[in-house]
């Protein structure tokens, strides 16, 4: 039996004496470059199945005309050998040749510029997020550390909120397509089963070769066709990917993401004492005018009330009667000035008012008729007198 750091020492022996990987250059992708403070540098170099941890020591980096970044081309030369600590296969390069940018990072722009042109990027299709969601669908791994800072944040923030969870490898060959068929699933519940108000795709920092499957063409075109709003949280804020461009909103971690899914309970609490102030002087305000219209509208209805109307008709009967009662005393008074007159006129031929002044009627004692002409007066004819005081009998002679 041999201890773990014999295993490891025998195996890095038998690596730095086999030919093949004592002096070879090798050619791929540079991705997670980084130079330390001592000068010496680490990356990766990949292709499209595989990645190799590689280190530079500072002596070697020095000679270089620049320094190569994430997606250039490159060829390295040098040795493989193991990294006794940490048990890792490593290569160590002696020697850097830039070869322009990365096979990957040419088929990345190629199908970005691509899927620009179907506007699936336009900003004009980015939809709002809702306010109060009550309900929100996550895509990433149900193992990842990215579920755990949504939950958390989620609970943290508004713990009203219900967490749907459609599983997905968000790394390797099978991610895309487990990806892409997540969003599906969800929007097929949202459309079947209950309303979702928003989906969170995350996955947490990385690599980009880890990132890769966040810019698969599958991928954008599930996020651009969902009928729910997404948000995209995928790796750290420095990185970014085709899902981030096709997402409604892009949150630079997982964390982020969920920040921006919810609103945050303490601010709104925080907010509650000018909320109630600006109730209550909004209420005021409605209460204030809803009395004056009510005043305007008991004027209105008193204007228009039955009560109202039959007073003004009463009002007009009793100005109709008013003027019928002087019409109808000037008329008593027109006929009664007329009666007057003919009462005067009577008056003036009253055989009374005659004898009166002195003259008096005589009548034929026999017949009773009056004597109007001395003819008919015969000498010893009784007659009858009529005076204004009375009458008497006297005899012609």
């Amino acid at each position: 039996m041999i201890t773990v750091s014999q295993l490891v020492g025998h195996v890095k022996s038998l690596l730095e004496v086999d030919p093949g990987l004592t002096n070879v250059w090798v050619e791929g992708e540079v991705s997670n470059f980084k130079q330390a403070a001592s000068g010496h540098c680490y990356f990766t170099l990949k292709d499209s199945r595989a990645v190799m941890p590689c280190v530079m020591w500072r002596t070697d980096a020095q000679r270089l005309r620049r320094l190569p970044v994430d997606g250039e081309q490159v060829a390295i030369h040098g040795h493989v050998s193991l990294y006794e600590p940490q048990g890792k296969l490593q290569f160590y390069a002696d020697r850097l040749d830039l070869a322009g940018l990365g096979r990957l990072y040419q088929e990345l722009e190629a199908l970005k510029a691509r899927l620009a042109e179907e506007g699936l990027f336009d900003a004009a299709r980015k939809r709002p997020l809702p306010d109060w969601p009550q309900r929100i669908g996550v895509v990433t791994s149900s193992k990842a550390a990215a579920l755990r800072d949504i939950l958390r944040t989620l609970a943290v923030r508004y713990p009203l909120v219900d967490v749907l969870l459609a599983a997905a490898a968000v790394q390797g060959v099978e991610a895309p397509g487990q990806i892409a068929a997540a969003i599906e699933l969800l929007n097929a519940w949202n459309l079947g089963v209950e309303p979702l108000d928003v989906i969170i795709v995350a996955r947490g920092g990385g690599a980009i070769e880890e990132l890769w499957a966040f810019n698969d063409e599958r991928v954008v075109r599930a996020i651009a066709a969902s009928a729910v709003p997404v948000i995209s949280g995928v790796g750290h804020e420095t990185d970014f990917t085709l899902a981030d461009l096709a997402a409604d909103q892009r949150a630079p971690t997982p964390t982020g993401a969920a920040a921006l899914a919810v609103p945050d309970l303490q601010e709104l609490a925080g907010q509650l004492p000018e909320l109630r102030s600006r109730l209550q002087g909004a209420l005021t305000q409605r209460v204030d005018r809803e009395r004056r219209q009510m005043v305007q509208t008991r004027r209105l209805l008193d204007r228009l009330s039955p009560a109202v109307q039959v007073a003004t008709y009463r009002q007009q009967v009793d100005d109709v009667n008013r003027a019928m009662a002087r019409t109808v005393a000037h008329m008593l008074a027109v006929q009664r000035a007329e009666v007057d007159g003919l009462r005067a006129r009577l008056a003036s031929l009253d055989p009374n008012a005659v004898l009166a002044r002195g003259y008096a009627i005589l009548h034929e004692s026999a017949s009773g008729a009056v004597i109007s002409s001395v003819s008919q007066a015969t000498p010893g004819a009784l007659i009858q007198a009529r005076v204004s005081d009375g009458e008497f009998t006297a005899t012609v002679s």
